[in-house]
């Protein structure tokens, strides 16, 4: 077992548990299933005028390493209000945005790739998405399987269950969608919160407590290979959440990783099956050329199962992007394990291994 004294766990790996229970949360965050069966309350349809303005801006930086891209080197003035409604909604309201529009099959994988990268560099900076450096990922079956600890889900053609991913705001755009399946779902982490302070506080109270979370094998030197961050932390006012069970269940294979207490286990089951309730989680299906942007402190994602193409230029690919904000909120110091830092802006992303020295697409991603 892990001890206090031993220097890889500091005082911000041990996160206090509050004294008292937090309150329940309000505001636009906590939403559930019904409010959004109405579609136009929240696809957004890029207007021609959007779009030209962003085709532009990527024909513009034609094939310059994306490394240097920033928002001031790729002007977007026709998206100023979209891209400022976007940041509002995300960080400060719902916790999702998605567009509809862009014209991936007539512009090429490259021109989307570089569009999509300009467009998140409105919204923060990119972080890094495995060991590699990778900025710009790509989301697609690789034939591997999660019963490997070392394979990440969205590898795969599994349902990736309810979680975050280690950054402020995850943006993904479809190249692709897959023959059958495959469908994006969103949960409120604030919902989930208020219904198990409801039902049961002292499950409420475990999910507060620090817990092992699998890397996947993605380990910089010096790191234990998890880390221990509560599912729900209070700070500032403020309820961020952090979750992936799969790897919570995969971290009890290190011997020096805490068990998990038959409270916890319990209060997990009861997050899963809440998460898992049709009233409170809601699905969507990305079509190509869709955006979708999610506030990882807020909203809990995952991703249904899918049966692909058997051709191989006709299956599931998307592209993603991990950002960080400027004008993201505060979090607590325990969430420096995990995101290397918590400054806004330069904080997220896996920090194992060396930074790629530059970002352009990766070459499965270029050819039209």
């Amino acid at each position: 077992m892990i001890k206090a004294s031993d220097e890889t766990l500091s005082a911000e790996h041990l996160q206090r548990i509050p004294a008292e229970l937090p309150p329940e949360l309000t505001g636009p965050a906590c939403w559930g299933a019904p409010d959004w069966v109405d579609p136009s309350a929240w696809v957004e349809h890029l207007s021609t005028r959007e779009i030209d303005s962003i085709e532009a801006a990527a024909r513009a930086w034609g094939k310059r390493d994306l490394l240097d891209l920033r928002a001031e080197t790729f002007p977007l003035p026709e998206c100023a209000e979209r891209l400022r409604a976007a940041r509002q909604h995300l960080l400060e309201g719902r916790g999702f945005v998605l567009w509809r529009g862009l014209p991936v099959e007539r512009w090429g994988r490259e021109l989307s790739a570089v569009a999509f990268y300009g467009l998140g560099a409105h919204l923060g900076p990119s972080r890094p998405q495995n060991a590699q450096g990778q900025l710009l990922g790509e989301v697609r079956d690789l034939g591997l399987r999660s019963s490997d600890p070392n394979v990440r889900i969205y590898q795969t053609a599994e349902r990736q269950s309810f979680h975050t991913d280690s950054c402020d705001v995850v943006g993904l755009l479809c190249l692709q969608q897959a023959r059958q399946g495959g469908e994006s779902a969103l949960v409120s982490s604030q919902t989930l919160w208020n219904a198990i302070r409801r039902r049961r506080p002292d499950l409420a109270m475990a999910l507060l407590e620090p817990l092992a979370t699998d890397r996947r094998g993605e380990v910089a030197p010096g790191e234990l290979p998890f880390f221990m961050i509560p599912v729900f932390n209070w700070f500032e006012g403020r309820m961020s959440a952090i979750y992936h069970r799969p790897y919570i269940e995969s971290a009890q294979r290190f011997a020096e990783a805490p068990r998990l207490s038959a409270p916890q286990i319990e209060a997990l089951d009861l997050l899963d099956a809440l998460a898992n309730d049709p009233d409170i989680h809601f699905l969507m299906r990305l079509a190509p050329g869709d955006i979708q942007w999610v506030h990882n402190h807020t909203i809990f994602h995952d991703r249904m199962a899918f049966e692909d193409w058997p051709e191989p230029e006709r299956r599931r690919h998307l592209l993603r992007l991990w950002l960080a904000p400027l004008d993201a909120r505060a979090l607590p110091p325990v969430f420096a394990q995990r995101y290397g830092s918590v400054e806004p802006g330069r904080r997220g992303g896996v920090m194992a291994g060396e930074r790629a020295s530059g970002v352009q697409p990766p070459a499965s991603c270029l050819s039209s």
